[in-house]
């Protein structure tokens, strides 16, 4: 490791810098916005390079999909001041940065293989115009060994330079980046890990003008990616253990929320029941690829990942029994959505599952009306429909069932004698996030049901 004095010199050098350093962030997606943003707001130039003309002649406008109340006044006050500029042109951008962030997802197609190729194409392009001394970061999440090995090779063979003598290269993923906003990016602890002592700390330094937690370094890059495959998977685990154990207090009439707030031990380890586990699917078939190709059986793994999978399955039943109990049928029934958004009271791209969840209930003939305070009607056109109400009243106005599927917290302060105006009675309210009391909801003549919710099942 470097000495401390030695340490401290690089990063007021570093400091020193910033006002001149130029970021280029190769990919326009979630992912390299929101570090564009954070390094135009440390003081960096940035350059926002995608090879998708559309997705950059948006961004050059102040646009995206996500976040758009958090990410866009960020995104257009560095437009305008110029300290953020896009391109298309990769090799270009890469010139003219000293420091490189690769944010190019990996690809999982719907069979769960994995595919590499547009990092490797993005890294080629950049490794055309790559001068010496220059900090390449991968942000990206990747399987155990893809770095060195295929990653690292990609730009060494391009350039005909070496990393640790001519430039430097590590890896610091951002994990669940799907989800990350842009406090929750500057708060994570974040990994930096390279195979030399100097790539480790120029790249642990850059990541420090960006984060709020001191990064976790290692010169074991293996170890780097598996930790952040690991706690993708963990996080599946927990989650399908609480729809598990939620599941069971519905036949058993209990209530899982009741149990959860009895535990002795830690708490946190128990999620709540949910339908949505995020971008941390993708992350999982990295690590089961890399288990399969190994000889290993991740049976744990495989099994969370399936039964996330058959939550949403789950979900469309207890809205079935909740219309039946109702004495009416999925067919033709109008289901009133309450929540897009994956992220509560934010502006957020729609969660994962609510397409299929859409599906789902359109394939049994229900009427659906989506409604989110936070989304506008064409924010839904990537989520499988095009329709948005434009009100509250609008969505649950004649509706035979309301499903609560983001828990925004409007909708936490539901005036239930309102909807019982609004809505066809008898119905039924399905709490996919817990935010209603059900005594209360019961009391008001609509039927109770949610996830682990057993009480009220009758």
């Amino acid at each position: 490791m470097l000495s401390k004095a030695s340490a401290e010199t690089l990063q007021n050098e570093n400091s020193e810098r910033s006002e001149k350093s130029t970021v280029g962030i190769v990919g326009c997606e979630r992912n390299g916005i929101l570090h564009a943003c954070l390094f135009a707001e440390a003081g960096f130039k940035v350059i926002c390079a995608d090879n998708d003309r559309a997705l950059v002649e948006r961004v050059s406008k102040g646009k995206v999909p996500f976040l758009k109340h958090e990410v866009e006044p960020i995104l257009r006050r560095n437009l305008r001041n110029g300290r953020l500029t896009t391109a298309t042109n990769l090799e270009e951008a890469a010139a003219q940065s000293s420091i490189v962030i690769v944010t190019t997802p990996a690809v999982v197609n719907e069979k769960g293989m994995v595919d590499y190729s547009n990092i490797e194409k993005a890294l080629k392009r950049i490794g055309l115009s790559l001068r010496r001394d220059k900090i390449i970061i991968i942000v990206s999440v990747v399987g155990v060994g893809v770095t060195e090995n295929i990653l690292k090779e990609v730009l060494e063979s391009v350039s005909g330079l070496k990393v640790g003598v001519d430039f430097y290269f590590a890896y610091s993923p951002a994990p669940f980046f799907k989800e990350q906003t842009l406090k929750s990016l500057e708060y994570c602890k974040r990994l930096v890990a390279a195979q030399d002592i100097t790539s480790l700390e120029k790249a642990s330094n850059v990541i420090s003008f960006i984060t709020k937690e001191p990064p976790l370094k290692t010169l074991n890059i293996k170890a780097a990616e598996a930790a952040v495959l690991f706690e993708a998977v963990c996080t599946n685990v927990g989650f399908a253990l609480a729809n598990e154990f939620a599941l069971f207090c519905e036949k058993m009439g209990i209530d899982y929320f009741a149990v959860q707030s009895l535990l002795m031990s830690n708490t946190k380890i128990f999620a709540h029941p949910t339908l949505d586990c995020g971008g941390s699917h993708e992350t999982s078939f990295i690590l089961l690829e890399e288990a399969e190709n190994s000889g290993v059986k991740l049976q744990v793994s495989r099994a969370a990942l399936k039964s996330s999978e058959e939550a949403l399955k789950h979900g469309i039943t207890l809205v079935h029994e909740a219309l039946k109990e109702c004495g009416k049928t999925m067919r033709r029934a109008k289901i009133a959505l309450l929540g897009v958004s994956q992220k509560q009271n934010m502006a957020d791209t729609p969660k994962s599952s609510f397409r299929n969840f859409v599906k789902m209930l359109e394939s049994k003939g229900a009427r659906l009306s989506p409604y989110d305070p936070y989304l506008l009607r064409k924010t839904l056109a990537d989520a499988g429909t095009t329709f948005l109400t434009k009100s509250l009243t609008e969505a649950v106005e004649g509706a035979d069932c309301i499903v609560i599927f983001t828990g925004h917290d409007q909708f936490k302060r539901l005036n239930l004698k309102k909807l019982k105006l609004l809505a066809k009675m008898p119905a039924a309210i399905v709490d996919f996030e817990g935010v209603l009391d059900p005594e209360k909801v019961e009391a008001e003549g609509f039927i109770y049901r949610g996830l682990g919710r057993g009480v009220w099942k009758k």
